[in-house]
């Protein structure tokens, strides 16, 4: 106990052990849900769910295990909602690109993260990009989400006549998403720790009895991680064109971890004249988890805001992250449990985030259109190509044009608009592809 009072100053931060480890167990519960989304978002990639579903339960391990050992903040780290479903949708199945080369990608948009945090430039990008898009962004992806969610739950379907339709309410998958999904909602407002997962596991045991589904088991041995192990393709993905799919893993990464850490951080009083102590540390605990994850195979490792739930709790240093780790680690024995769990299920979990991540809209400034239409752009255009890509293209372009058109260029930065020009470059010279 001594120890871990010296290691993590857990006096000087105003917490205790026990407070600490039930701030990690509250984190842990609100964000497990990522061990059965994951899997499931991945293999239509056409990644073995098994292997994934092992490399996401280590790769969060690796990450918060390097955030509080390291950085000593109570911040969790594992695959990214978002980013897995850019990995999935957009880069191989749109893309045509094989997961082992998405997986090459990623691993190279983590050495690049590794690079600017060690040379302590990422704060330098950051600072860079319009603060609109850089919401726009988060919001885009939530459409992207909810429109992913609602087909899985057979909310919404394909027509050929009106592209999209409101599918049939009497079949019983949409019938418990829609469940699941109020059932996540109030649990959550009534702040009732693991929401989320509570709602994912509910809606599972009565797909048992109304939609069908077998059970299989709750614990076994860990399946194996050799299928996706060091299966990147690294030169695959840079013979593949690493504009529009480097640059997009690069930045919503850098937008999502880097919002995450200093939201939580300062939630936990943790900021110091506006500014964390430890960011770089953060930064590269981070950027390294999204190298390590691409070679055990999952898509980009983020910092997760539902850390915030545990900051609630009392988590206030890296002893909190520590025992989120540890929980991962053991989550490898409930791989059955995973298999069983079907897509409307977890879909309900997908919509909620979706639906949270829409508040960011609130931070932008509607009455310069120069900064909201872009926005809008970037945001509208996610789900409409369903494509991430396509909307942080457009809203690129967007913006640095209609700056320069309204006589305020000297508002863009010379980052912006190199970005800008990169993507025009491919639509003009590249095409969608």
């Amino acid at each position: 106990m001594q120890f871990l009072e010296r290691y993590f100053k857990l006096k000087d931060n105003g917490t205790s052990v026990r407070t600490e480890l039930l701030a990690g167990l509250t984190t842990f519960l609100t964000m497990a849900y990522i061990i059965f989304v994951n899997p499931s978002i991945l293999g239509d990639a056409g990644m073995p769910k098994d292997a994934v579903f092992v490399a996401t339960c280590v790769a969060a391990a690796i990450g918060t295990l390097i955030m509080g050992l390291y950085a000593n903040y109570p911040i969790a780290l594992a695959p990214g909602m978002g980013l897995n479903a850019y990995f999935s949708y957009t880069v191989v199945k749109g893309m045509g690109m094989s997961w082992e080369v998405a997986l090459g990608a990623v691993f190279i948009s983590g050495c690049l993260f590794i690079l600017v945090s060690l040379f302590k430039i990422r704060e330098m990008i950051i600072n860079s990009i319009p603060p609109a898009l850089r919401t726009a962004i988060t919001v885009g992806i939530g459409l992207f989400l909810a429109i992913i969610s609602l087909k899985s739950a057979g909310v919404v379907v394909s027509n050929p006549a009106t592209i999209i339709a409101l599918g049939d309410l009497h079949q019983p998958a949409p019938l418990l998403a829609i469940i699941g999904f109020f059932m996540i909602v109030a649990l959550d407002r009534l702040k009732v720790p693991g929401a989320i997962l509570i709602g994912i596991l509910t809606i599972t045991v009565a797909s048992f009895f109304f939609g069908g589904n077998h059970f299989i088991g709750v614990v076994s041995a860990p399946p194996a991680i050799a299928p996706t192990l060091f299966k990147l393709d690294i030169m695959g993905a840079l013979s593949f064109g690493i504009v529009n799919v480097v640059l997009v893993f690069f930045l919503v990464e850098l937008f999502d971890a880097t919002g995450t850490l200093m939201g939580v951080a300062n939630r936990a009083g943790l900021l110091k004249d506006g500014k964390m102590e430890r960011l770089n540390k953060a930064l590269l605990a981070d950027s390294t988890a999204i190298a390590a994850g691409a070679c055990l195979g999952t898509s980009s490792t983020t910092a997760f805001v539902e850390s915030a739930a545990g900051v609630q709790a009392g988590g206030r240093t890296g002893l909190t992250a520590v025992a989120v780790a540890i929980l991962f680690l053991g989550s490898l024995f409930f791989a059955p449990l995973a298999h069983t769990v079907p897509p409307y299920a977890t879909a309900p979990a997908l919509l909620y985030v979706a639906c949270l991540m829409l508040r960011e809209l609130t931070f932008i400034d509607w009455d310069d259109s120069t900064e909201s239409i872009p926005a809008a752009i970037t945001a509208l255009m996610m789900p409409f190509t369903y494509s991430v890509a396509s909307g942080v293209a457009f809203g690129f372009i967007t913006y640095a044009v209609l700056k320069l058109l309204t006589g305020k260029g000297k508002q863009v930065s010379a980052v912006a608009y190199i970005i800008a020009a990169i993507f025009l470059f491919k639509f003009i010279y590249l095409g969608e592809g």
